[in-house]
């Protein structure tokens, strides 16, 4: 389980380092609760706190590539934010809202613009070469691909059950297309450490998942 006060915690340190300089915006902790229900919407079973809180670890271990990890924190906070299995709009709504609740809070139209074009990117997942802070949100979205094999499986579980209103048949048909789509990638990570701790283990875990879906 995620622990919801260091959530919170989190939460206040990223905010107060991207807000500007004596900004007297209303309270930070508003808006952690507010994602934080969330995050904690009864459809959700992949999409969780517990998601969020992995983004951010892995966020952690790759602050070192990315240029603004302020802004690329609040991203991970935004990037599912709008969450609803059966809409391919999910992205653009998360950075909408985004772009409302940030200025409220403080953040500074700049880096406001950056955390929505970062929740964007979370649709392909095709940062740019020089994307710096898009190949760290990306990665740390990612991550979960190179999970042991018993945190695998429940990943894949809980996706199924996101979809549990598709058929068995066009859910494997989809989802068979998605992990085809991401191994006929050049790479799935796109940072150094992603590329050599993580690359492998995330094509084995496709590669025996795409293999699952085609018996």
């Amino acid at each position: 389980m995620a622990d919801l006060d260091d959530l919170r915690s989190r939460w206040l340190r990223t905010l107060l380092a991207a807000r500007a300089d004596g900004s007297c915006a209303l309270s930070p902790q508003r808006y952690g609760e507010e994602l934080l229900r969330r995050w904690s919407e009864p459809q959700r079973r992949y999409h969780t706190v517990e998601h969020l809180a992995a983004v951010l670890g892995h966020i952690d271990v790759l602050e070192e590539y990315a240029d603004d990890v302020v802004a690329v924190r609040l991203a991970a906070w935004f990037h599912d934010a709008v969450y609803l299995p059966e809409r391919s709009t999910n992205e653009e709504r998360s950075a909408r809202l985004a772009e409302r609740a940030l200025p409220e809070a403080g953040v500074p139209a700049e880096r406001t613009a950056e955390v929505a074009r970062l929740v964007r990117l979370t649709t392909s997942h095709d940062p740019a070469p020089d994307d710096r802070d898009g190949q760290v949100l990306c990665d740390a979205d990612l991550a979960i691909l190179a999970a042991p094999p018993s945190a695998y499986a429940a990943y894949t579980a809980a996706v199924r059950e996101e979809y549990h209103f598709v058929p068995n048949d066009a859910f494997r048909e989809g989802r068979s297309a998605i992990l085809r789509q991401l191994l006929s990638l050049p790479s799935l990570f796109r940072t150094p450490y992603g590329q050599e701790k993580w690359e492998a283990t995330a094509r084995y875990n496709l590669s025996a998942e795409l293999e699952m879906l085609s018996l």
